[in-house]
Order: structure tokens, then sequence, then C-alpha cells
């Protein structure tokens, strides 16, 4: 049983899509369609830069998506593979929740795209530039993270955004808090804490302002049925129902990002391959998850053929 899976932000990469763009006309007909629906060249941003407007949240999340879905457009159109024929489930690391719904059906590309892009912005404006911060914890599970968090915290926002896998936890919150975590990580048993160098405290509290904007916006662009179900970040576990994901896509602007959590979820239901869309991201976390796990990244035109024929 196969799961297909779909990055998240910082899989971003200037040339990004570059080489299937080239190859395939299905590639260049998603990066033209992205384009009209956020009336933008978008594809040239992730051609050619520069790389300071490609990271920008607004950019980068519906430029992750179309890669990922261009890179399955190629595999179902040009070599055969079709997802609903081939997957048991679909999931996708915060903003790749979005393209895999895409992928399964429940959003059109165009949607999904102005959706992202309305998603960046409104998480962009959800805190001023310098309030928030985020870190990676190395060598943190769980458990530790979230009492460093706790301890960390000191009246103000700290708290655990991505349960990445069982070495990286990342932290979102208040400035301050963030760097006094940084400061305590060795004292909780945690090798050591990095800033990561995003715009905004993503998938925590303070995010409050950008899930009611969205809340709004899937209330006029809810999702449709999808042709497998998705494992969702909030929850780790499996959803077949439209409505219930339209709520957990909001949950989730403010709420953790549960993957490894998912991953087992999806181990436990069966599944024993996972298929990375558009990136080598996911991958390495899955096999830090579960080394039995078997592990497939599809990001270019050889990687497709050669999947293709391993899944004629």
């Amino acid at each position: 049983m196969t799961a297909f899976i779909f990055p998240g932000q910082g899989s971003q990469k200037v040339g990004m899509g570059v080489e299937l763009a080239e190859a395939s006309a299905r590639a260049r007909e998603v990066f033209e369609e992205v384009d009209d629906a956020l009336n933008q060249k978008l594809s040239a941003v992730m051609k050619d830069g520069p790389e300071g407007e490609l990271t920008l949240t607004s950019n980068a999340q519906p430029a992750i998506m179309a890669n990922s879905i261009a890179t399955l457009r190629v595999l179902e159109k040009e070599f055969g593979v079709v997802l609903a024929d081939k997957a048991a489930c679909v999931a996708g690391h915060s903003l790749g929740e979005y393209s895999a719904l895409c992928a399964a059906g429940a959003f059109g590309l165009a949607e999904t795209a102005k959706l992202l892009r309305l998603r960046g912005i409104a998480m962009q404006d959800a805190v001023p530039i310098g309030v928030g911060a985020m870190a990676a914890l190395l060598g943190a599970d769980i458990e530790k993270a979230t009492a460093l968090a706790a301890a960390a915290a000191e009246g103000q926002v700290c708290e655990v955004a991505n349960d990445n896998d069982p070495t990286q936890v990342v932290i979102s919150g208040h400035a301050e808090a963030i760097d006094r975590a940084i400061e305590l990580a060795k004292d909780h048993g945690i090798k050591r804490g990095i800033k990561l160098p995003v715009s905004a405290p993503f998938h925590c509290s303070l995010m409050e302002p950008a899930a009611r904007r969205m809340e709004a916006a899937l209330a006029e662009t809810a999702p449709s049925a999808f042709t497998v179900p998705i494992f969702a970040n909030v929850i780790a576990s499996r959803v077949t129902d439209p409505a219930e994901e339209q709520r957990l896509l909001v949950e989730q602007v403010t709420g953790r990002v549960r993957w490894r959590e998912s991953v087992i979820a999806m181990r436990e239901a069966g599944i024993e391959r996972f298929v990375e869309l558009g990136g080598k991201v996911l991958g390495p976390m899955v096999g830090r998850i579960d080394k039995e796990a078997t592990i497939v990244s599809l990001v270019t035109m050889e990687d497709l053929e050669n999947f293709a024929k391993e899944n004629a």
C-alpha cells in the first residue's frame, strides 16, 4: 500500500520545476495555470529567483504546490501512473496538505493556488515582523520539546509547531520566548536550538487572525469530495469527509503539524511505501520515523520514468 505525500515550506529553491517544464508540456500547463490564477509570473520567480522573493511566504506556498502538482500531472498524463489507482491515501506537511487535496481532486489547481496565496499573506500579516520567531530543536523528542516550550514561555506564547520526526521538533511563538528556549535547550537534554529564517511564527496561537481569514476563504471555496482519504496534520488520522477537512484546514493554521504521528498512523493503516512528489524533504523524515518504510522521492523526469517502469 502506497501513500503519496507532499512537502511544505522550506522545500522551495530557485530552479525548482525547470527541468520538468523544459521536458513536459503537462508541467508547463500547470505552471501557466498557476501564473494565470495569481496574475503573476510565479514560474519566472521559481526559475530565476531572486531567492528572497521566492522565499516570501505568499510566493513559496503556491510555488511548492505548483511544483508538486506538476510532478504528479507528468506522472499521470505522460507515464500513466494515476494517483487514484496507486495511492491508498495522501498527506502533506502544512501547506502540503493543500497540495494533497488538489492531487486528490478536492480543490482545482487555480483554487489551490489562490487559497495558498491568501494563506501566505494572512500568516504574514497576523504578526508584525520581528514579534514572532520559530526554532528547530535538534535531538529533541516531543516530550522534551513540550517541557522546554513550557519553561521558556514565561507568560508569552511558546508552543510546539511541528513534530517532524523523533529527532526534530519545531517551536513557535514570541521572539523573546523562542530566544529563551534556545538558551535553555541543553538544560532540557536537547542538543541545540536553531532559529529558523522565517518571517512569521507559524502553527501557534499567534496565528489566530490568519485562521479567521482562512475560515472565511474556505467557506467560499470549500473542498469537494476527494478520490482517496487524507491523513490530516492536526489530528494525524484519516479523513474522508470534506466538511471535516474544511474545519481541520482552519485549525491547521494555529495547530501543530503532527507529521511524526501521521506517518505512524499511516503505517498502522497498512501503508508500506511513501512517495514524495516534488521534493526530498519528507522522505528522510519518514525514514527516521520508521526505518522499515519504503521511501521514493520523485523530482526529476528520470525519477518519474523509473517509478513508472516499476509500477507499470
